[in-house]
């Protein structure tokens, strides 16, 4: 007997951001793994009687690995069950999607995945601010601030991301964004390029903190919280 699994994307925290078939596949759902930033309200949508198991991955905190949550993930479906794999923004986003897909296909489980809103496009949203504009930002560029140690990835193109007729969005960047910063600045981006801490998005706890890129590394330090964060750089991240 085999299940069905829906990578289901929460969008960054506001249960009002679900898409009408994200909410369908959590009220039919027999079991939802869900990650930390994907809990609360979001989770009033499922049935009464679904499994609800927290396998959420938080820097600096215990976490489940991966391979526990492959597993868990197979285990459900081959059991027959309906189970939603419930991430945060967009799954397909620095989201390990890709490593749980390769479980499902290996032990032959059928599987979907339902996109949602990336954290990137509701930061620019709550700061009236658009990703891309005419002359000025014709590039939008995603990149992760950090590498699986938590250090600043080696193998970033800096050139690509001093481009200052793009865009860029870094997310899991609070940590290293000093050490890019330096990178950047010595590639020829300006110190004065606009930047935008984004914290908590869409959520009650929601902080916008714009600032340049030289001035950054300090604000992180003095206005950053503990929540979920993302830094935008480029044209775009003006006020």
């Amino acid at each position: 007997m085999s299940g069905f699994v829906s990578f289901v994307s929460s969008g960054p925290g506001d249960p009002e951001l679900l898409t009408l078939k994200a909410v369908d596949r959590l009220q039919k759902a027999d079991a939802i793994l869900f990650d930390d930033l994907s809990s609360g309200p979001i989770l009033t949508h499922a049935r009464d009687g679904a499994d609800l198991v927290g396998v959420g991955k938080r820097a600096g905190r215990p976490s489940p690995k991966q391979d526990h949550v492959s597993r868990l993930l197979v285990d459900y479906a081959r059991s027959g069950a309906r189970v939603v794999r419930l991430k945060s923004g967009d799954s397909g986003l620095f989201g390990r999607l890709e490593e749980e897909i390769i479980a499902c296909r290996e032990a032959g489980i059928g599987y979907e995945i339902i996109p949602g809103v990336t954290s990137a496009m509701a930061a620019a949203a709550a700061a009236g601010i658009p990703l891309t504009r005419r002359l000025t930002a014709r590039r939008v560029q995603f990149v992760t601030g950090h590498d699986v140690t938590g250090a600043l990835p080696e193998d970033l193109n800096i050139a690509a991301l001093a481009d200052a007729t793009a865009t860029t969005v870094i997310f899991m960047g609070k940590r290293t964004f000093g050490e890019l910063c330096r990178r950047l600045t010595a590639a020829g981006l300006s110190p004065g390029t606009p930047a935008l801490l984004a914290e908590s998005v869409s959520t009650p706890a929601q902080k916008l903190v714009r600032g340049t890129l030289a001035s950054m590394e300090r604000l992180i330090a003095e206005e950053a919280a503990d929540g979920p964060a993302l830094i935008l750089i480029g044209p775009l991240a003006e006020p």
